[in-house]
């Protein structure tokens, strides 16, 4: 199976195993991958990890499946699903399968070796990366005439400013972990091979929180940009009150008992 799910409480790791090919997406995958991710945000967990088996995050679109789409004037009619569709409430599909959902979840990609050209559209998909000190990203489609079709040229600029996209996505060259680092192309670095433990422990560290205040903070930040200030504003007001009535008037109470004093995060 290319796809799996291992369950850990609230924390569900989705595992892309297509070692053979560097968990590069062809069809198949991309629809295992697709379910897997609507399976969590319909699920009981409350973050999720996006992990690469064998060492490789994924080494981008699977060009041999690519190659193949001018054989018998395939390439429009393969393709034709991938559009976006037009009725309300669809979940559509990428080309690498998730990278067109929003999901009401967080999702940590959980970086080992290789996450380039379409391998990085999806993690930068994800809400944070923790990168190993020895992946690396890069739009390695650049040098095939590929174009991003994932998110890529939205999400980069997001994350580490227009002239800075600009030189990576034009160069297609390699950006080593520690450059993603510092960029904010990344959150965590992680020794050699401990990407997936480093981001479990992440996404543990979240999932112990009281869940909808924090969901509510991420709501708010990815609806927000781009918003004028005052709109954003009272946007974050109005959608924040009812997690604060649900859950931090008690979260309060427990304070006053108490709970946390002194910043400790180990007793709330």
């Amino acid at each position: 199976m290319a796809v799996r799910i291992e369950k850990d409480g609230p924390v569900w790791t989705v595992i892309h195993d297509r070692i053979e090919a560097r968990n590069a997406v062809n069809p198949e995958a991309a629809e295992a991958l697709h379910a897997a991710f609507l399976e969590f945000e319909d699920g009981d967990g409350s973050v999720a990890v996006f992990w690469g088996a064998g060492g490789a995050f994924c080494g981008g679109w699977d060009l041999k499946y690519a190659s193949s789409l001018m054989e018998g004037n395939r390439f429009d009619t393969e393709l034709e699903s991938l559009h976006f569709p037009e009725e309300r409430g669809a979940n559509p599909r990428g080309p690498m399968g998730p990278s067109r959902l929003a999901l009401s979840k967080p999702v940590i990609a959980a970086v080992e070796g290789p996450a380039v050209a379409g391998g990085m559209e999806l993690a930068m998909w994800a809400d944070c990366r923790v990168m190993a000190e020895t992946a690396f990203m890069g739009v390695y489609c650049r040098r095939w005439g590929i174009t991003l079709m994932d998110g890529g040229t939205i999400r980069l600029p997001r994350l580490v400013g227009m002239g800075r996209a600009m030189e990576i996505v034009m160069t297609g060259r390699k950006v080593p972990a520690e450059e993603c680092l510092r960029i904010g192309l990344c959150e965590r670095l992680a020794p050699h091979g401990q990407a997936r433990r480093v981001a479990e422990e992440m996404a543990r560290e979240i999932a112990r929180f009281p869940r909808e205040a924090m969901l509510a903070d991420r709501a708010s930040m990815i609806a927000t940009q781009g918003m004028p200030m005052e709109e954003a504003l009272r946007h974050e007001w109005a959608h924040g009150l009812d997690a604060i009535r649900n859950e931090g008037t008690a979260g309060a109470a427990r304070f006053r008992d108490g709970k946390g004093r002194h910043g400790d995060f180990g007793d709330i």
